[in-house]
């Protein structure tokens, strides 16, 4: 069995019985915590515990998720720190942190 929630992450601070969130609504709570916050270093400590959590209980991030920070430094992506272009149909996203990219796919409507 997983180990308990509360040793990966603990939610106390926020108000939150950790009993009573399954390990997608924490995940979900955290990216969503990265997105308000104002401090980039404690947005990227919210990305790295989130994948903690995924990568222990064998979960998938959303691709919505994943489009939200660098793969290779774990660097939450805001308007300020990270670029996307565009080529041959294809999203690249440039992180300015680790001078890094990424390719994505976006959906033909």
């Amino acid at each position: 069995t997983a180990p308990p929630l509360t040793l990966i992450c603990g939610f106390s601070s926020l108000g939150i019985n950790s009993n009573d969130i399954t390990p997608k609504e924490r995940i979900k709570i955290l990216f969503e915590q990265a997105e308000l916050s104002k401090s980039q270093e404690l947005a990227n400590k919210y990305i790295q515990t989130a994948r903690k959590i995924a990568m222990k209980l064998n979960l998938r991030l959303p691709r919505g998720y994943k489009r939200k920070f660098c793969k290779h430094c774990y660097n939450y992506f805001r308007k300020d720190n990270y670029r996307v272009r565009t080529k041959n149909k294809k999203l690249i996203y440039y992180c300015k942190n680790c001078k890094k990219y990424r390719i994505g796919f976006w959906k033909e409507a």
